[in-house]
Formats: C-alpha cells, structure tokens, sequence
C-alpha cells in the first residue's frame, strides 16, 4: 500500500491523508482541505489509482472541507459518519463498518469527544496480513495529547464521550497499533501536541500523561486546557454543512 501524511501549505499543523492499493488502482482521501483538491488530484493521477472514497472524520471547525468538491470532480463516494447532518446526501458510516481500497482495508470506530461524529479509521494492509497496522485517529487521539471537546457545547458530556472513546476504543487496540493524527503542534484543536505526527498506541499509553488521568481528573484536565477557538469557526462550520 500507499500512504502520503499531507501537511496543509497554509496551516502545516494540520494533516490530511491519501493512502490506497497501486496494484488494484484504488484509493481513499482523508480530511481534504479545500486548498488541496487539486493536489489529490494530481497524486492519484502521479500513482495511476481512481480516488474510490472520500472521508470526512467528522464536520471541521478549524478549515473550509474539501471532500464534496473532490468527490464531485473524481466521482468518488463522499463519507461522514452516519450521525453527522449537513443539508447534502452522503454515504452514511456506522461504527465497525469495513470497506477497502484494493488491499487496503478499513475498519471504521465511532469515537465521539471532539465532536458527537467523530470517527477514526483503523487501517490493514491486507497484502502484509490480516492484523490491523495503524491507527488514522484524527482529532480523538493526538501524539502526546487528545482532542478538544468544546467546539459545539456541552463541553463536560463531551468530554465525558472523550474518554470514553479512548479508553473503551483505542486503548484497547494492540500496543503495536502505530497512530496518525490529525494535527500537530501549532493546532487549535487541542494542547500540547507533539510536532512529530507518528506515535503507537503503546507509547501513548506510557507517555501521554492524560491518558494516565481518571475519569473525573481527565474531564477536568481537558476542560482547564483549552485554546482559543478557530476564527470564524461558525462561519466554517456552515460553509462546511450546507449543500452548496
């Protein structure tokens, strides 16, 4: 398989994916900016494979999608979780939903906090075995942090879903399980994160001190540390909800 970690030109704290099968020519592209429709474009036409699916791991607050726009331009089928409710159709996903690209399978885990449709994908390359290798966990799980769970209110039950998400969820994945987030350090959405954009979910285990948090120290904890929200946030989220 495939896997490209595209940083944004104009906010290299936040990552996108595009990762799929060369010998099946299928491909999937994550958490497209609007900026870089073009540049998926471009790479799936540089490596010979169709974009077969578009995903959004949840409705962003923090960037303009792109996703519908390159779904629309390559036809590819354009994913949101199955909660999420913009004013335009799309292929609803359910937690433990598998779907694949050539060799590549993915498992797809609700993981609510960040926002009630947060997703994170859980990635096998099928033409090495059969065991999941990573972990694309976006703005759940962060290197050396977590997501914050404030962008649409009720910030304690959603914090509450947080670590839930992480502790029933990704925690209990092999140690092995390698982690790509969706942000660095720079990001709004959340504190403290690392600049290196790889981890295990071992090594979070070990070193990420709110992992480490009870229930009622994590809640605290997420809600004490929180940075200022996106600009036009709002505005943001609208664009990113309506049909057109």
């Amino acid at each position: 398989m495939f896997l490209v970690q595209r940083e944004v030109p104009s906010d290299p704290s936040s990552i996108s994916y595009f990762m799929g099968c060369a010998g099946q020519a299928k491909s999937i592209a994550i958490d497209v900016h609007q900026e870089d429709v073009d540049w998926f474009i471009e790479q799936a036409e540089q490596k010979g494979v169709k974009i077969s699916y578009v995903i959004d791991t949840h409705i962003h607050a923090d960037h303009l999608s792109g996703a519908k726009a390159l779904a629309k331009r390559t036809g590819a089928i354009y994913c949101l979780h199955e909660s999420a409710t913009p004013e335009f159709d799309f292929q609803p996903l359910k937690d433990k939903d598998v779907f694949a690209a050539g060799n590549v399978s993915v498992e797809v885990l609700h993981t609510p906090g960040h926002t009630l449709d947060s997703i994170c994908l859980l990635v096998t390359d099928l033409s090495r075995g059969k065991a999941p290798w990573f972990l694309i966990s976006q703005h759940t799980l962060f290197v050396g942090s977590v997501g914050r769970p404030d962008l649409r209110g009720r910030e304690k039950e959603m914090a509450a879903h947080l670590y839930e998400s992480i502790h029933s969820k990704l925690l209990t994945l092999p140690d092995y399980i390698e982690i790509l987030p969706g942000a660095k350090a720079g990001s709004v959405c959340g504190v403290g994160l690392s600049a290196k954009p790889l981890s295990t979910i071992g090594y979070e285990k070990a070193n990420n001190a709110t992992l480490k948090l009870s229930r009622t120290d994590f809640i605290k904890k997420v809600l004490e540390d929180l940075p200022p929200f996106p600009e036009k946030m709002d505005d943001i989220i609208q664009a990113n909800i309506e049909k057109s």
